[in-house]
């Protein structure tokens, strides 16, 4: 047999970021595919349809209301997700938000917020589920990175380097990390429908500008972001790490 495992059975999640958009598509996906999940994020409302579709699913939810930004919330709440669930198999670092202010009037409180919401929360969650998956030897880490880690587009540059940090911070765990069993890779998504983007995809000219550089000519639906992330936490990704998949349309290969 030389098709592996696409499914999630008996593993166990936890998806930060998981009350809207991106990170709740992963989380009912992930429990589509079999898995159990601890949901993290700062709205415990939002957690809570989230934790009620999961469980409409037959698979187990557990709703965490934290603040990734703060290390004492971040410890606690991976804590409880272990003592929990048991195990830690898969961590998804998904919580994150843009500013999208020119360069010269990013202000130092801006500067902070993206930094500490989109890259330290990541490494954060990564190092106190790195523990856990070191112990178990095995675990597999996937950050939500972003196309603009790679490419510069035209505003956000404090989004943009938070992005290319965590592309790079992943090359390096999974070096570093590897020897553990420990897979880490990262995601970089160009534009979905989410609640974030609701807006931005209202305005015709932006959309025409967008799918000028996207090869595929059209926006992406958050299904197609989601199979990606559950094959990187699944048995077909052992031997992939250190990588970052751009589900982007072609986007990053457009040229001129």
């Amino acid at each position: 047999m030389f098709l592996p495992s696409m499914r999630l059975d008996g593993k166990n999640a936890i998806v930060t970021g998981a009350g809207r958009g991106i990170g709740r598509a992963i989380a009912i996906g992930y429990a589509e595919a079999g898995a159990n999940v601890a949901l993290l994020s700062r709205t415990e409302s939002d957690l809570q349809e989230v934790a009620s579709h999961i469980e409409r699913l037959g698979k187990k939810a557990i709703v965490l209301p934290t603040d990734v930004t703060n290390r004492k919330e971040v410890q606690k709440s991976v804590a409880a997700a272990k003592e929990v669930m048991g195990t830690l198999d898969i961590l998804v670092n998904n919580a994150g938000m843009n500013i999208r202010t020119k360069a010269l009037e990013v202000t130092d409180e801006e500067w902070e917020r993206i930094m500490q919401t989109n890259l330290k929360s990541a490494f954060m969650c990564s190092q106190e589920a790195g523990h856990i998956m070191k112990e178990q030897n095995h675990g597999k880490i996937i950050t939500i990175a972003s196309v603009a880690g790679q490419i510069a587009l035209r505003t956000g540059v404090v989004y943009a380097a938070t992005k290319a940090a965590l592309i790079q911070m992943t090359k390096v765990l999974a070096f570093e990390w590897g020897q553990y069993g420990i897979n880490v890779n990262a995601i970089g998504p160009w534009y979905f429908r989410t609640p974030l983007t609701k807006a931005l995809l209202e305005d015709e000219h932006y959309v025409r500008d967008i799918l000028a550089v996207t090869p595929l000519k059209r926006i992406g639906e958050l299904p197609e972001l989601v199979g990606p992330a559950v094959f990187l936490a699944s048995e077909g990704a052992n031997y992939i790490s250190g990588q970052t998949i751009f589900v982007d349309g072609g986007m990053t290969i457009h040229g001129f």
